[in-house]
C-alpha cells in the first residue's frame, strides 16, 4: 500500500467548498472521483484541512492509500486530466505511511487579498475583495504585530467552530502594501478557527478605517467576545497559501 501526497492549487469559486457532500460540487470529491477513475480505487483523501465554499488554494495538501503502481510522476498528470480546470494537482510525493495531511502539519500560511481601489476589478472579483474607502495601512501594520503569539483566539471564531479550544499561536502576521493599490494580510500559525482569518482580516479593515485603534486589538483578544472583533469577510479574498510538515 502506498501512501501518496498531494499539493493542490484550486480556484474555490465554483465549488462548495473542499468537504465531501452529497448533490454539491466540492474539492474533495472531484478529486476522489478523479483517482477513481485512474486506479480503479475507492479512496478517502485527507486534507491539510477544510476550506470554505469559494476559498481559493495556492497549496492545499492531502494524501490517499493506494495499491496503484502507477509512477508517482505520472499521478498529476493522470488525476489533472479528468479534473475542471479549476483544480491542479501540482505535485504528487511518495511519502511514509504514517503520514497524515491533517494531523502531520506543523504550520500554515493564509493570504487574505484586498483590492483598495476606488473601482472593483471586473476580472479578479472572484480573486479578491473590494474595499473603495482608503484604508490607513500603516495602522493595519501596527495592528497585526497583536495577533502574534499564543493567544484565546475566541472573539475570532464563527459560531459553529467544533474546535474544543480556541488557543491557537501566531508565529507570524504581516500587512503587505502591493502595487496597484492591493493590500496582502498573510498570517501564519499552528492552526486556525472557522473563519479565523476572514474575521481578523476584518478587524484589520476596521483598524484601516480608524474605527478601531491599533492597541484595541490587545483588549478584543483579552475579551473574548465576538462583537467586539470586526466583521467577517467575504471567502473571495482568501487563499490557503501553503501547509509545512
Amino acid at each position: 500500500m502506498r501512501n501518496i501526497k498531494l499539493t493542490i492549487e484550486y480556484d474555490g469559486k465554483d465549488f462548495n467548498g473542499w468537504q465531501k457532500q452529497p448533490d454539491k460540487l466540492n474539492i474533495q470529491g472531484s478529486i476522489e472521483n478523479a483517482i477513481k477513475q485512474i486506479t480503479g480505487e475507492e479512496v478517502e483523501l485527507y486534507a491539510s484541512g477544510r476550506t470554505d465554499a469559494g476559498v481559493h488554494s495556492w497549496g492545499q495538501v492531502a494524501n490517499f492509500k493506494t495499491e496503484s503502481n502507477l509512477p508517482i510522476e505520472k499521478f498529476p498528470i493522470a488525476i489533472n486530466t479528468k479534473l475542471k480546470k479549476s483544480i491542479r494537482i501540482i505535485k504528487a510525493e511518495e511519502v511514509d505511511e504514517r503520514f497524515h495531511s491533517r494531523l502531520s502539519c506543523k504550520r500554515k500560511t493564509y493570504r487574505y487579498v484586498i483590492n483598495n481601489s476606488e473601482f472593483a476589478s471586473a476580472i479578479y472579483r472572484n480573486l479578491e475583495t473590494h474595499i473603495p474607502q482608503k484604508l490607513n495601512i500603516e495602522k493595519m501594520k501596527e495592528a497585526v504585530k497583536y495577533f502574534e503569539g499564543e493567544h484565546d483566539f475566541k472573539a475570532f471564531k464563527a459560531s459553529g467552530t467544533s474546535s474544543k479550544s480556541s488557543v491557537r499561536t501566531i508565529y507570524k502576521a504581516e500587512v503587505k502594501e502591493m502595487p496597484n493599490n492591493r493590500i496582502y494580510i498573510e498570517l501564519t500559525g499552528n492552526g486556525f478557527l472557522y473563519n479565523m482569518v476572514r474575521i481578523i482580516a476584518g478587524t484589520l479593515v476596521d483598524v484601516g478605517l480608524e474605527k478601531t485603534k491599533p492597541e484595541d486589538i490587545q483588549n478584543i483578544i483579552k475579551q473574548g467576545k465576538r462583537d467586539l472583533a470586526g466583521k467577517t469577510l467575504p471567502p473571495n479574498g482568501l487563499y490557503l497559501l501553503n501547509v509545512e510538515y
